[in-house]
């Protein structure tokens, strides 16, 4: 292969892992700021019922609303979380092209909650689920994808075997 093609090769899993995570995280902020410009903080409004409910809520903790008041670890966590997905790029960079799709989700759900805290101190959280007072913690675009991202990328670990190249050299 020539060296332009390799080189074009060479872009398409970073590209896909920056584009997506661009994605998820203006897909995070808009919906935020939908919710900031709807609904006053701490009003809810039905969706579904009282199953899914969009419920403007500030959140000082972490995903979901869990551990409240740890901003300075969240940050930390935060720019932890972008130095996995780099190092996990580097990486998995032989692997296919979807793990680099999974861990732009997860950068861009990472992404998405630290301009919260960067910006606001705290991570705008709308949606909440269940019924009457059973009910998930509140969350957001940025929760689900770093969950998911997450969730994706264990399931790939786990089950997928070394890459041959790997297990050459």
């Amino acid at each position: 292969m020539s060296s332009e093609g390799q080189a074009q090769r060479g872009i398409v899993k970073p590209a896909v892992l920056l584009v997506t995570a661009l994605a998820v995280l203006v897909a995070d902020q808009l919906s935020k700021g939908f919710v900031v410009a709807a609904l006053a903080l701490g009003q809810q409004a039905h969706v579904i019922g009282n199953v899914v409910q969009v419920w403007h809520v500030q959140n000082r903790g972490a995903a979901f609303s869990l551990l409240q008041g740890g901003s300075i670890l969240f940050l930390l966590v935060s720019v932890l979380s972008v130095g996995m997905v780099w190092y996990f790029h580097r990486v998995l960079r032989g692997r296919p092209l979807w793990i680099h799709l999974v861990l732009g989700i997860f950068l861009g759900g990472a992404l998405g909650n630290l301009v919260d805290r960067l910006r606001q101190g705290y991570v705008t959280d709308w949606l909440s689920v269940g019924i009457g007072d059973l009910r998930w913690p509140t969350f957001n675009v940025a929760d689900s994808s770093l969950v998911v991202g997450i969730g994706l990328l264990i399931l790939y670990l786990l089950l997928a075997g070394p890459d041959p190249r790997e297990a050459a050299a």
